[in-house]
């Protein structure tokens, strides 16, 4: 079964040093883009009531370009801002309770299993970690410091989220404890929370010890072991019993489109949302939506019928939505391309809707990038599709284990035979 691309986790850069401090942009710091001003709105878990929802809605077709462009962290983008809106946008997410704290907004970067409490795979439901772990993170003042890149995860069990490079990652177990990575010890359930917290809190004291600007775990230049260490010191300082065990093994992909236990999953094309696909999802859901990290959503329908679930299914399909675990959709991905960066050598989202029924159904994922930047590119394997200066694209793809091999595309039309050439 094809399943979904991998996100995109940023692969270790030790010792990083920056000259200046974190630009990430957030929901109160826009960035200028070619094509606007970008917002991007944090949602812990990728958890939306239908009241947020439709408040994401109204500001995207008011303020923005009308759609939702969603992340590889289950978070939302509003591209297309007019200039000197961030007033509006800000009262706007205020009133739909989207910025519970202002101090805390960029840093509030939460994955979670999203089909947690849904399919009876997980050990445990996540939710009630989520809840405690944003509240957590809001009332810290130290978490503030934290960069708009740093990312928790929170895993029922199953191994999906636990996968995807977080700074911070709780994972169920079986014997009805939490495995803490950084830290790798066990900790009761009820302290989990508080104790990915303290591993947070841990990084960055360390991280202002040893070097400026390091905003990631795996760029923070300690010896081996050394947070670990760390971390299960401020643990027990903090009164969190903890003990060793054996790390859990295993790993899951994100949901697969289709009906999934008592949910309903669907994929977004290359993650981008129309106003009319917004409303189809809110128009099946019954209480609320998870944006997943694979820029996919899930619509829970504990209470719907068999009638009620088919219907809304052939909805989101009809909407252009994607339903069929089969479909080549889920194995490509893209930057933002032109005309929205300035920086883009190619409108490379339009030449990946040109090309799908060549490229068809791959054996790795694609991932098209507009400059040598490769904005959001995937951590695992995949077949890296570049456009160049000159025009046309060159791909290259380095099997584990053996050497990169290249092929180049003068234009899109010859994408196929291009990758046939690479791939065997």
């Amino acid at each position: 079964m094809l399943t979904a691309m991998p996100t995109a986790a940023l692969p270790p850069t030790p010792q990083a040093t920056r000259e200046r401090g974190d630009a990430c942009p957030g929901a109160l710091r826009l960035h200028a883009a070619d094509d606007g001003a970008l917002a991007r709105v944090r949602l812990p878990g990728g958890v939306l009531t239908l009241g947020q929802a439709a408040a994401l809605g109204r500001v995207a077709r008011r303020l923005g370009d009308g759609d939702l462009h969603l992340t590889s962290r289950g978070n939302v983008q509003l591209r297309g801002l007019a200039a000197g809106c961030g007033g509006e946008l800000a009262e706007a997410l205020d009133a739909a309770g989207l910025l519970p704290s202002r101090e805390h907004e960029r840093v509030r970067n939460i994955v979670a299993s999203p089909l947690s409490g849904l399919d009876g795979e997980g050990v445990r439901d996540v939710r009630p970690w989520l809840t405690a772990l944003d509240a957590a993170l809001c009332g810290s003042d130290a978490a503030r410091g934290l960069s708009g890149r740093f990312l928790f995860a929170l895993d029922d069990g199953r191994g999906d989220v636990a996968g995807l490079g977080a700074d911070v990652t709780v994972r169920a177990i079986r014997d009805g404890a939490a495995w803490l990575t950084p830290g790798s010890v066990r900790v009761a359930v009820d302290d989990a929370p508080l104790a990915a917290l303290v591993a947070a809190e841990t990084f960055l004291q360390a991280a202002r010890s040893h070097t400026a600007h390091t905003w990631r775990v795996s760029e923070l230049p300690l010896p081996e072991g050394e947070l670990d260490r760390l971390i299960r010191d401020r643990l027990t300082a903090a009164g969190i019993a903890h003990d060793e065990g054996p790390e859990p093994v295993g790993s899951a992909d994100g949901p697969a489109p289709g009906v999934v236990g008592e949910a309903l999953s669907a994929h977004v094309p290359l993650g981008r949302l129309s106003a009319l696909q917004w409303e189809a999802l809110t128009m099946v859901a019954d209480t609320e939506l998870r944006l997943t990290p694979w820029r996919g959503v899930v619509v829970p329908t504990v209470a719907a019928t068999a009638a009620r679930v088919s219907e809304s299914l052939e909805r989101l399909r009809a909407a252009g939505l994607v339903t069929d675990p089969a479909s080549p959709w889920l194995r490509v991905g893209a930057c933002i391309g032109r005309p929205g960066c300035a920086k883009a050598h190619a409108d490379v989202r339009a030449d990946v809707a040109r090309t799908l029924e060549a490229t068809g159904r791959p054996a790795l994922p694609l991932y098209w990038s507009g400059c040598a930047r490769r904005c959001g590119h995937p951590s695992g394997e995949h077949v890296d599709v570049l456009a160049t200066p000159e025009g046309g694209y060159r791909l290259s793809v380095a099997p584990a284990g053996g050497e990169t091999r290249t092929a180049s595309a003068a234009d899109p039309s010859r994408m196929g035979a291009a990758l046939a050439a690479i791939i065997s």
